[in-house]
């Protein structure tokens, strides 16, 4: 079964920069899509950004768009979150995700795989 890991939280300022790993093993990353979910108290869970298996197609929510990169790393099983800019409206828990082929999903309940969370705080 395809697990995934995530790395690279942790506190920091405003407009400040963080950079989320989300480490595979079980299986080979390539055949996947891969996307980041946002939860925080209060709100409701959303797809932040997701990538298609071969890196040909990624997805942005308006609120993360200019300032999150999401890429990935085949060769180390590996997809990476680039948040810049942070907003303290950012803060969270951010959990790795993957459906069951290489296509983003178009909805929450698609996403089958799941990481275990990391906190991002946001604030001075």
């Amino acid at each position: 079964q395809l697990q995934l890991v995530e790395s690279g939280g942790g506190l920091v300022q405003p407009g400040g920069s963080l950079r989320l790993s989300c480490a595979a093993s079980g299986y080979t990353l390539d055949s996947y899509a891969i996307g980041w979910i946002y939860t925080a108290p209060g709100k409701e869970r959303g797809g932040v950004t997701c990538i298609s298996n071969s890196g040909d197609y990624t997805f942005y929510a308006d609120s993360v768009k200019g300032r999150f990169t999401i890429s990935r790393d085949n060769a180390k099983n590996t997809v990476y979150l680039q948040m810049s800019s942070l907003k303290p409206e950012d803060t969270g828990v951010y959990y790795c995700a993957a459906p069951r082929g290489g296509i983003c999903p178009v909805a929450m309940d698609q996403y089958r795989y799941w990481g275990q969370g990391i906190q991002v705080t946001v604030s001075s």
